[in-house]
C-alpha cells in the first residue's frame, strides 16, 4: 500500500514537471504583447500556395504585391527571398532577406534562408554568422538552426 501511494505521488510530481516544461517551451521567444490575429492577406495566402506548388514566379509576384502594401512584413520579404533564391535570382533574394532582417534581425526563417543562400554562392563565413545568430535566437534549439547547421556541415564535407 505504501509503495502504491509513493508511486502515485511520484507520478503526480513528474506529470506536473512535464506539464510546466511544456508551457515554458510553448510560450515562444517574443517579449512583445500578443497582437490580435488579423485575417491573412489574400496575396500572402496565394504566395504560400505558390511556394507549396514550387511555382516560384507566382510566389515572387504574390509576395512582391504583399510588400508593396505592407513594407514591414518580414515574413513576406523572407518568402520573397526564398522564391527568388529558388529561381537563381540571388541579388533579389539577398535584397529581400536583408529587408526581412532589417525589420526583424532575429527572424528565424530569414536567418536560415539567407545562410543557405550564402552557401549557394560559396560564402561559408557569412552562412556561419547566420548560424551563430540562430544559435543565440533559438535558446532551446529550433528547426531553422538544425537545418542550417546540417547545410553548413554538408557544405564543409563537399568542399574539404
Amino acid at each position: 500500500m505504501k509503495f502504491r501511494r509513493l508511486f502515485v505521488v511520484l507520478y503526480a510530481i513528474a506529470a506536473t514537471q512535464l506539464l510546466s516544461a511544456e508551457i515554458v517551451f510553448g510560450m515562444g521567444s517574443s517579449s512583445d504583447t500578443p497582437k490580435a490575429e488579423k485575417p491573412m492577406d489574400p496575396a500572402f495566402a496565394a504566395g504560400k500556395q505558390f511556394i507549396d506548388q514550387k511555382n516560384w514566379a507566382g510566389a515572387v509576384q504574390s509576395f512582391s504585391s504583399v510588400v508593396k502594401t505592407d513594407n514591414q512584413n518580414a515574413d513576406a520579404y523572407n518568402y520573397l527571398g526564398f522564391a527568388n533564391r529558388q529561381l537563381g535570382k540571388m541579388d533579389d533574394a539577398f535584397d529581400a532577406y536583408g529587408k526581412a532582417l532589417a525589420i526583424n534581425p532575429n527572424h528565424k526563417g530569414a536567418n536560415e534562408y539567407v545562410g543557405e543562400a550564402y552557401l549557394k554562392i560559396g560564402n561559408l563565413l557569412k552562412a556561419e554568422a547566420h548560424l551563430a545568430r540562430l544559435d543565440d535566437v533559438c535558446t532551446f534549439g529550433c528547426a531553422e538552426y538544425t537545418l542550417l547547421k546540417r547545410a553548413v556541415a554538408d557544405y564543409r564535407e563537399k568542399h574539404s
